[in-house]
């Protein structure tokens, strides 16, 4: 039987959110901070005030997004949503994308052929790659999404809930149908000059998904949805009210990695320190991300290492009539140049050669302030923007690797035409998936902590009333 916190540790990085496993362990002394929100990209607290719907709160410090409130309906409208993206995912399953049609042969691709002829050209590691973000990880999130709308639609929300949530938060942005469907769109204009290629229904339904579950995400609240039940109360846990009171010092201070509930120790709290579970969704509670620095900076090197290769060898090889040669990266970004598809040239260009190279230097920036530790408050903010930006783009560069995929699993004609992967699609996927986990395991609180900005502690003195001082020393629940 695994332990609790080698069981969190091997499940993700951040903690498990699978409850099952897990034993009772005795809780630090702790209070939930009711009204104060943490920012999770400078570490600053905040009150938080009630918001109305169509409301959106942002860090006074850095300007990240703290809360919003959706106008839709907090279960009616993302359910919509949910139910029409399974519906077209579940269709799009069965349904093909493209016929291509060279001298009266035909040949037709769909969402699972790609994953498939990669596998059979020997490249199996890429087609489980390629799978699970095309096809695997849409139908878990959306999937998730359903249960965890109906679990709040019920009046006591179960607690199975609590980890599909927590979870969800973690595989949506390994749902790349939005990126699938750029893939797409450069497969399709890579044929075209080719043989007769012909649009099939599924190309339409791959759009309809795309666009259900963006409406799906802009309208569902997950803040919402953790404040359906009351917080579990455990012997040492009190409630402290924020409104109206000073606001405890940042060093005494934490939050929940998962679902941002705040909390506050007697003592200042050591930023890797294990204070026990959350009450309201079950993580470990940590005031950082474990060892981010060392983490980040690991998958960054290996990022750095694979992406030579990854642009000097070929990634697929394109015969026709038994004549042809190997492509790389820049090779097909000067094809689609060459006819004058501009706008898709500079997509590949930006999406395949700029983003992993952007990811990395400016993750690279990052930790190198965070180990200089003296970097004032304006560069920190920038340098807050560019890591959001580097989460969100993080993504884009498996355009490529989709594509690749495509056109080896339509192009299949013998001597006349054929498209195979070749070695540096491998080196490219790694360098893809190496800088996404970086960004991932990245706290950029921490910078803000090397530079000093959260490092308030509780200094108690004959001037101050007492009274915070006092609900901070006496730990012990509140009565009811």
């Amino acid at each position: 039987m695994f332990r609790k916190d080698q069981f969190h540790k091997g499940l993700w990085s951040q903690g498990g959110a699978c409850s099952l496993l897990r034993h009772e362990v005795d809780q630090p002394p702790l209070k939930i901070v009711e009204g104060v929100h943490e920012c999770g990209v400078c570490g600053q607290f905040q009150h938080v005030p009630h918001l109305k719907p169509g409301h959106v709160l942002t860090c006074a410090r850095c300007g990240e997004t703290l809360a919003r409130r959706c106008r839709t309906s907090e279960i009616g409208g993302p359910l919509v949503f949910c139910l029409a993206s399974l519906a077209l995912y579940i269709v799009l399953l069965v349904s093909p994308l493209m016929t291509l049609n060279i001298f009266g042969r035909e040949n037709m691709v769909s969402l699972m052929s790609g994953p498939a002829e990669l596998a059979r050209q020997g490249f199996g590691v890429i087609a489980i790659l390629v799978a699970l973000a095309s096809i695997v990880m849409p139908g878990i999130v959306l999937v998730c999404m359903a249960l965890i709308l109906y679990g709040a639609s019920r009046t006591v929300m179960p607690m199975w809930v609590r980890p599909l949530l927590t979870w969800y938060e973690k595989l949506r942005p390994w749902s790349m149908i939005e990126v699938y469907v750029i893939g797409v769109l450069v497969a399709y204009t890579k044929l075209v000059d080719l043989a007769l290629v012909t649009l099939q229904p599924g190309v339409f339904l791959l759009g309809g998904l795309m666009v259900m579950m963006a409406a799906m995400d802009s309208t569902f609240d997950a803040e919402m949805i953790w404040k359906h039940r009351s917080v579990t109360r455990r012997k040492g846990l009190g409630l402290y009210k924020a409104e109206g009171r000073r606001m405890p010092p940042e060093k005494h201070m934490l939050s929940c990695h998962a679902c941002s509930l705040t909390f506050v120790a007697r003592g200042p709290v050591d930023n890797d320190a294990d204070m026990g579970d959350c009450p309201r969704c079950g993580q470990i509670l940590r005031r950082r991300k474990r060892n981010s620095f060392q983490a980040a900076l690991s998958f960054l090197v290996a990022a750095f290492i694979f992406y030579i290769p990854a642009n000097l060898l070929p990634v697929m090889a394109f015969i026709k009539m038994g004549h042809g040669h190997p492509s790389t990266i820049i090779s097909g970004v000067i094809q689609l140049w060459e006819a004058d598809l501009f706008f898709l040239a500079l997509l590949v260009l930006f999406a395949s050669i700029t983003v992993p190279v952007l990811k990395v230097f400016l993750l690279a920036l990052m930790i190198g302030c965070e180990y200089r530790g003296r970097t004032s408050e304006k560069s920190l903010k920038r340098l807050t923007g560019l890591y959001k930006v580097v989460v969100f783009i993080g993504r884009w560069s498996m355009i490529d690797v989709f594509m690749i995929s495509i056109l080896a699993a339509v192009v299949r004609f013998g001597f006349m035409a054929s498209v195979t992967a070749e070695l540096g699609v491998v080196f490219f996927a790694t360098v893809v998936v190496l800088t996404i986990f970086a960004a991932d395991l990245y706290d950029p609180r921490r910078m803000w902590d090397a530079a000093g900005y959260n490092q308030e502690v509780l200094v108690p003195s004959r001037q101050d009333a007492g009274a915070d001082v006092t609900e901070l020393q006496d730990m012990e629940p509140e009565k009811a």
